[in-house]
C-alpha cells in the first residue's frame, strides 16, 4: 500500500541525501585511484618521464589514501606496495617485453607510495590522537 506525502518525514530524506552525496564521492576517490593506477602505470611502460605528471600522480595518492581507504588496512595495503616495490624490478629480465613490464610495474609501485604514507599518517592520527 501506498504512503502519502504526508505521512513521509523528511527526516529519511535527508539522510538519503547525505548517503547519496557520501556513495557519490566515494565512487570519484575510487575513479580516481584507478584512473591514476592506469594512467601512471602505461607512461610508466612507456618510459614517461614528467615532473609535472609525478607530482599531479603523489598529490592525487594522497588525496586518495587519506579519503578512500581505511587506514585499518594499512597492513594489507602496505604489504601490497611492498610486493610490487620488489617485484618490479625482476621483470626486467624478460625479453623484448621486460622493459616495458618493468616500467609498468615500477610506476604503479611508485602510485601506490603516497597512497601507503596517507593511510599511515591516518592511522596513526585515529590511533593516537582520534580519541580526543
Amino acid at each position: 500500500m501506498a504512503t502519502s506525502k504526508k505521512s513521509q518525514s523528511k527526516a529519511p530524506a535527508a539522510k538519503a541525501s547525505a548517503t547519496s552525496s557520501s556513495n557519490s564521492m566515494e565512487m570519484v576517490w575510487k575513479w580516481l585511484y584507478v584512473i591514476g593506477i592506469l594512467a601512471a602505470s602505461v607512461l610508466g611502460a612507456f618510459g614517461v618521464r614528467n615532473d609535472v605528471l609525478s607530482i599531479v600522480f603523489a598529490v592525487i595518492g594522497v588525496l586518495v589514501g587519506l579519503f578512500y581507504f581505511d587506514s585499518s588496512d594499512i597492513m594489507n595495503f602496505g604489504l601490497r606496495f611492498l610486493i610490487a616495490t620488489a617485484a618490479a624490478p625482476s621483470l626486467s629480465v624478460l625479453p623484448v617485453v621486460g622493459t616495458y613490464l618493468t616500467g609498468f610495474f615500477t610506476a604503479f609501485a611508485a602510485f601506490l607510495g603516497p597512497i601507503v604514507l596517507a593511510m599511515a599518517v591516518m592511522f596513526f592520527w585515529k590511533k593516537y590522537f582520534g580519541s580526543m
